[in-house]
């Protein structure tokens, strides 16, 4: 359940109204501030690579750990589990790529394990991790759900896209690849003596460059996108409704139990289906690479 812990009134033991509360929240830890400036690549955000990496360790760890223990006799419950996950995975691999899936299976499994913890973090009660950060380690900001960041979910985009163009180029060879991007939309005229097939392949060569590198970065950016929106949207709920929790009447913390308790829930589901969702976009831009045009 998504209780929050705010000492008084709107503002929790950070004092201020309820929009400072909020504001608080959304900030992150740091290595400086940003400012206005919308693009600083010298920004980092500690607590995003923090918890990402966190999570990405724990899902290796774990399936590690699953693939040691596996025995042929009767599996326990664990190995149970683990299995069943594996061959849903691999059935939805299968299903979306049209070729070999021995790397894009556990690649899959990968990322559905590996965002669904990430979002799972945003189920924990919203000042925890922050209160036991700022007395454990002196933080003033702490924002752990890395998936509510934008930096981190267009990062594991863009790597999603470089993994599309390194596989493309593998199967289809350089030549392949720069012919599918040159004229995958509107062909291409075959250049002869007359210069008039050279103006034509100029003229076709623009708008398929366009195109194609419009597939490639479009996809991207709603890719990462999509799975920000969500997360940031269900973290900012919460937040809301932790605002109840510190009203100090007894309806607002009746509300407050009952709404966090229904959103908290609903919000497994979320979780669950982001991740889902992530992971099929994985198979779907990867499983490009295997198609000729």
């Amino acid at each position: 359940m998504r209780m929050a812990l705010m000492a008084s009134e709107g503002g929790g033991e950070h004092g201020g109204s309820f929009a400072d509360y909020i504001s608080h929240h959304l900030k992150y830890l740091a290595s400086k501030d940003q400012g206005d400036n919308m693009f600083d690549f010298s920004v980092v955000h500690w607590d995003t690579l923090v918890f990402s990496l966190l999570c990405a360790a724990i899902v290796l760890v774990v399936l590690r750990m699953a693939a040691r223990k596996a025995t042929a006799g009767v599996p326990g419950k664990f190995q149970s589990a683990v299995e069943m996950l594996v061959e849903w995975v691999h059935g939805e691999a299968k299903s979306m790529v049209h070729g070999r899936i021995d790397y894009i299976a556990p690649l899959a499994l990968t990322v559905f394990c590996w965002v669904a913890l990430m979002n799972a973090i945003d189920l924990l009660p919203v000042d925890w991790l922050p209160t036991l950060s700022h007395k454990l380690a002196g933080t003033e900001y702490l924002r752990p759900l890395p998936t509510a960041d934008l930096n981190a979910t267009l990062g594991m985009a863009l790597g999603v896209l470089v993994l599309a163009t390194y596989y493309g180029i593998k199967i289809k060879g350089i030549g392949g690849w720069l012919h599918e991007l040159a004229a995958g939309h509107f062909g291409a005229v075959k250049p002869t003596l007359n210069p008039l097939t050279w103006v034509a392949g100029i003229a076709l060569l623009i708008p398929n460059l366009f195109f194609g590198l419009e597939g490639m970065i479009a996809p991207t950016i709603s890719h990462g996108f999509r799975l920000y929106g969500n997360m940031y949207a269900g973290e900012l709920i919460f937040f809301l409704i932790a605002g109840l929790g510190g009203t100090g009447t007894w309806w607002g913390m009746l509300v407050h139990l009952l709404l966090g308790t229904a959103w908290a829930l609903f919000h497994i589901l979320i979780v669950i289906l982001q991740a889902y969702v992530f992971m099929m976009l994985t198979l779907i831009y990867i499983g490009r690479a295997h198609e000729h045009h």
